[in-house]
């Protein structure tokens, strides 16, 4: 019997999870698939938006205004990837500048700090690539750039380390209540006095489970580029384009490992498992992106990908209790700003929760503190040495893009919620991330895998349960 338990483990679960661990209650974080930040957290833009574009007295404007400043420390804590490089809404045209002046109204209106709108003269002067029909930018200084699945990571281990189960392929198939809450799933029943839906693009199947329909998530799937790291940065910050009715347009941002991302388109999909890419899709980004810098070097692509988006009906947040179910909680339709709302949103609904419990104790053991698997390439040589010495695999490179030791893969593979898979891997020390994309490393990171998990090497997925890599030998497979 848990005290509350959470369906899906994206960066809303995950940090809902981390904060119902600082309460002295039993909490579990199910989650359908075999590892953490699998959904909309795996595929975004990895922005953490200023503010200023979510309508006032809506749940977006509320979570977004109150998330961005939680971010530096939350960063700190949990030893993240976090840079504050400001972001840019593009005007091509004097009447989009209206737009501008509208955002920026709606920013003073949000309470977000810093915001100017900058003329073309003064904006080519801080990013010169930018296309010749530019001729104005709304600079917000707050937003940033982060590692969602790393935070979703983060999150995850540090829940776990206070007290938090983690139950990986878990999927829910029915939810039943008397007294308390039965949530039905393959492995079996799960039985918990509170029940949390973060389940994101799924959110209104696991909500009309149990409750009556109130509203209706649709996925929409944006696809991007991901080009290599140069030596001169395409952009110094995160430009976007005049916002749309579909979303805000197609960006160009540099990510926190100096990389370049560019993207999304917006598409509605029924298929909420489709992410596929499509070569369309991807030369209409690549047109449209051009608007923004001029000398675009998609000769640099390394990699292309596809991510879905929870668009609620009510085209807002659903972050409340259910009223027809007492102590079931819906946190649906997380669209972005989403990211950039999580820590708000944890911190409200766990006060959701802590506001059922007359007197709530708090965890006296709550250590708010993980730090990441050491990047052995970025520390001292005297800091190296002393590694190598504790640890020989430190000193052998796997992955020569990304320049990733065998000490720290093996360190991924054995964390409170460590790596199974050779994109769980990828996703927390980046073997597989850099311009070969796994083309020379992928291979030893399953032999690592398998050996540190004691599994037969064809047992070793991609990513999913069932995308394996390996069917047997050459000679078996042709016999």
């Amino acid at each position: 019997m848990y005290d509350v338990a959470i369906i899906g483990a994206g960066v809303i679960g995950a940090g809902i999870a981390r904060e119902l661990s600082r309460y002295d209650i039993n909490v579990a974080l199910i989650e359908k698939e075999n590892d953490v930040s699998m959904g909309t957290t795996k595929a975004n833009s990895a922005i953490i938006h200023a503010g200023y574009d979510a309508l006032p007295n809506t749940n977006k404007g509320k979570f977004n205004a109150l998330g961005n400043p939680m971010f530096d420390k939350l960063c700190e804590e949990l030893d993240v990837p976090f840079k504050r490089i400001g972001s840019y809404v593009l005007a091509f045209s004097e009447e989009e500048v209206k737009t501008l002046e509208e955002l920026y109204q709606r920013g003073l209106d949000n309470n977000i700090p810093g915001m100017e709108i900058v003329k073309r003269d003064e904006l080519l002067k801080r990013e010169p690539n930018l296309g010749d029909q530019v001729v104005a930018g709304l600079f917000a200084p707050t937003a940033g750039i982060i590692g969602p699945w790393e935070l979703t990571i983060a999150l995850a281990e540090n829940a776990v380390e206070n007290g938090v189960e983690l139950l990986l392929n878990h999927e829910v198939l029915d939810i039943k209540k008397n007294d308390t809450f039965k949530v039905i799933t393959n492995e079996g029943v799960i039985e918990t006095k509170y029940l949390i839906n973060c389940a994101g693009v799924f959110a209104d199947e696991i909500h009309n489970m149990i409750a009556e329909k109130s509203f209706e998530i649709k996925a929409w799937k944006g696809q991007y580029y991901l080009l290599d790291k140069m030596k001169e940065p395409v952009v110094n910050s995160i430009m976007f384009q005049c916002p749309t009715d579909k979303g805000k347009g197609i960006l160009i941002l540099p990510t926190v490992h100096n990389n370049t991302l560019i993207g999304p388109d917006s598409e509605m999909f029924d298929d909420k498992d489709d992410v596929e890419t499509d070569s369309d899709n991807l030369s209409f980004i690549q047109e449209k992106a051009k608007r923004t810098v001029h000398n675009l070097p998609m000769n640099q692509v390394i990699t292309s990908f596809a991510g879905l988006r929870a668009k609620p009906s009510t085209k807002d947040f659903i972050i409340e209790e259910v009223k027809d179910v007492p102590g079931f909680f819906d946190v649906a339709g997380i669209e972005s700003p989403g990211l950039s709302s999580a820590p708000a949103i944890a911190v409200y609904v766990a006060d959701l929760v802590k506001a059922k419990y007359e007197d709530l104790k708090e965890n006296i053991a709550f250590n708010p503190i993980r730090k990441a698997v050491p990047h052995f390439m970025s520390l001292s040589n005297e800091e190296k040495q002393a590694l190598i010495a504790k640890d020989a695999r430190y000193g052998r490179i796997v992955c020569r893009c990304e320049w990733i030791t065998e000490g720290e893969i093996v360190e991924s593979i054995h964390r409170k919620v460590g790596a199974t898979t050779v994109d769980g891997v990828k996703r927390r020390v980046r073997p597989g991330m850099g311009r070969c994309q796994g083309g020379f490393c992928g291979a030893k990171v399953m032999e690592i895998l398998s050996r540190e998990l004691k599994k037969d090497i064809k047992t070793i997925v991609k990513d999913r349960s069932d995308s394996y890599i390996i069917t047997g030998e050459t000679k078996e497979v042709r016999s």
